[in-house]
């Protein structure tokens, strides 16, 4: 995979070279380019950025910079033969990026990112760029940064984890919180290691069991109590279908039922005598 990131920090851009993405660099799985914006500017004060129209706080990027970091990046990447590439742009009022997508975003061999700074890029960049590519604006979250480039690194290391051979064992990401599959919708439950106690605490007893069957049992019903606790929006949105006999048991004993129609379950209207809320 190529990816390129145009950007007036580039230096914000280091953690790239280091942990998992840093290897996948070294190793030649991932071909990394970080591009200083002001580099495609035409003015002593490498000027980036001016004032919005019809009024208001903040400054706008401007287009010239933008398009011409742009076109050169697409020009140097075709010559190159790095296949088709991707926009992606980070914004809070892009769609919510989630494991779905980078999975998806996984399968695509150049994408090339634009975080802004400011209160953005002007528009018409990326509606003149979604004529030559697809766009992904994207929100790693309900908040807003200073510039896209923490976005930039959430998304690189979300996506650049799915690549072959970038994990050590392939199999690592099966289990993860929202994986494609049976964690689709679903928050991964706790997990241990050695030694079996610590400061008086044991790990619990079925994981030392040896009964594989058990253990993925137990695993799957601590990612339903994790996900009620935490995050029952996404229950509510699970397909009924997704829950088989023994999820349906341990959803009841966590305060939950299906909706009377037979909709996706619904939270219980009143506690539950018992559950904890």
């Amino acid at each position: 995979m190529r990816l390129d990131v145009v950007t007036i920090f580039p230096e914000y851009l280091e953690p790239l070279n280091v942990s998992l993405v840093g290897k996948a660099r070294a190793r030649g799985q991932l071909n990394v380019h970080v591009h200083d914006l002001r580099s495609w500017t035409h003015d002593r004060h490498h000027t980036v950025d001016d004032t919005p129209y019809g009024g208001g706080p903040g400054m706008v990027m401007k287009t010239e910079p933008w398009g011409d970091a742009l076109d050169s990046v697409l020009a140097d990447g075709y010559e190159t033969g790095s296949g088709a590439p991707a926009l992606i742009v980070p914004t809070p009022s892009g769609r919510p990026f989630t494991q779905e997508l980078a999975v998806h975003l996984s399968a695509r061999p150049w994408l090339i990112f634009t975080p802004a700074r400011y209160e953005g890029i002007d528009r018409r960049v990326i509606d003149e760029y979604a004529t030559r590519m697809p766009v992904y604006e994207v929100s790693i979250g309900d908040y807003v940064l200073a510039g896209g480039e923490a976005a930039v690194l959430v998304v690189t290391e979300a996506v650049a984890r799915l690549l072959p051979g970038v994990l050590g064992n392939a199999e690592s990401h099966r289990d993860d919180s929202f994986a494609p599959g049976v964690m689709a919708n679903l928050l991964e439950g706790p997990v241990y290691t050695k030694p079996p106690r610590w400061r008086d605490r044991d790990i619990p007893d079925v994981l030392l069991s040896g009964h594989h069957g058990k253990i993925a049992r137990w695993r799957r019903d601590e990612a339903l109590r994790r996900t009620t606790a935490s995050r029952p929006d996404l229950i509510e949105r699970c397909d009924p279908g997704a829950f088989d006999k023994k999820d349906r048991e341990m959803l009841s004993i966590l305060g939950w039922e299906p909706d009377p129609d037979g909709k996706p379950y619904g939270r219980f209207w009143r506690r539950t005598d018992g559950v904890e809320e």
